[in-house]
């Protein structure tokens, strides 16, 4: 992927923004000097950047992306076992001591956001496990220059948080759900739950997210039936359904043959939906968007395998343990905070 060259061996993107986050991070000012290089398909985000003067070119990588979205892990720990994403018998975790506390996740947030992060993600594991997550969301939406702060979950217990949730300032939601069968929920995720993602999604339309995004991981043989099942849930509602195509992690036992690619969703959903229409896309966006006729949600496709959206990648990524990845499939990590115990 084009990507694996920022993440394997030194590169000046992860020079650089080592070196700065660093001085940043223990009080060190630096003078922003924004580059003018910046050749991917994100040249007006960079234009509106320039005119507001907020971008620092620390978050300029060797390729001239702007780096203005970072995804923050705040835990290691989830409540399902989904077997795309996990062995069944579990995952090594960091201890609690060595996860970065919520004054360690502000103060790096900030260091990014003051350089031109607009946007923040909170992940895991499952971020809804954290006690603290409502206080995280206050700090971090108080933060001056960040314009979204939004959150992926599996919705397992985000409906009675949903609430304090939205008052604390988070402005969207991604709730990933791979089928709409019971049994086959509990199947994919050795756990029970369906019920409860299901109450989430609606819980989110009602207290006022649009659209509500929905995460679902396609794989032959197990949910590539359910496709237009989940385009239906666009009808009526303001749901974003997202076909994502199966990608390979480590310890998920990825086989080609469960792909379905970006083709082949479309041409099944076109073939039920023909007023199907392509969206406008917004720049670094990693889905392609489409309408159908009469529906009030839209539906997309992440096309991570067949036409991957490398080039135009504005993404980083602060891992629960403080180190930072470039690229989510790239090997290497740098170390943000020296190794010592640190408390949540």
């Amino acid at each position: 992927m084009f990507l694996m060259r920022l993440s394997v061996g030194p590169s000046i993107m992860r020079r650089h923004v080592l070196k700065n986050v660093w001085r940043s991070f223990v009080g060190i000012k630096r003078n922003p000097d924004i580059s003018s290089v910046y050749s991917t398909s994100s040249a007006n985000l960079r234009d509106s950047l320039l005119q507001e003067n907020t971008f620092s070119d620390v978050l300029v990588d060797s390729f001239g992306r702007m780096h203005t979205y970072l995804r923050i892990s705040l835990t290691e720990r989830c409540n399902l076992r989904c077997q795309y994403c996990m062995p069944a018998d579990g995952a090594d975790l960091s201890p609690r001591t060595h996860l970065l506390s919520q004054d360690e996740v502000i103060r790096l947030a900030n260091v990014f956001v003051s350089s031109g992060v607009s946007k923040i993600r909170l992940t895991g594991g499952e971020p809804t496990i954290r006690k603290d997550i409502e206080d995280i969301c206050v700090r971090l939406s108080s933060l001056k220059g960040l314009k979204n702060l939004a959150m992926t979950t599996n919705g397992i217990v985000l409906s009675r948080k949903l609430p304090n949730l939205k008052d604390a300032g988070l402005s969207s939601l991604n709730i990933s759900l791979d089928t709409l069968v019971p049994a086959k929920f509990e199947f994919m995720t050795r756990r029970k739950g369906h019920d409860s993602v299901i109450q989430s999604i609606n819980d989110a339309i009602e207290v006022g997210y649009n659209p509500v995004k929905v995460n679902c991981v396609v794989m032959r043989g197990f949910n590539d039936d359910e496709i237009c099942d989940f385009a239906e849930l666009t009808r009526e509602k303001p749901i974003n359904v997202r076909f994502i195509e199966f990608m390979p992690f480590d310890g998920n036992v990825w086989n080609v043959k469960k792909l379905v690619t970006y083709k082949e969703m479309l041409h099944i959903v076109k073939t039920r939906y023909p007023s199907l229409k392509r969206l406008q896309d917004q720049p670094t966006e990693t889905a392609k968007n489409f309408g159908i006729e009469g529906h009030e949600g839209t539906v997309s496709f992440i096309t991570s395998m067949t036409e991957h959206f490398c080039a135009g990648c504005n993404r980083l990524r602060l891992l629960a343990d403080g180190n930072f990845k470039v690229c989510l499939f790239g090997p290497s990590e740098i170390k943000f905070l020296p190794a010592k115990p640190r408390y949540v």
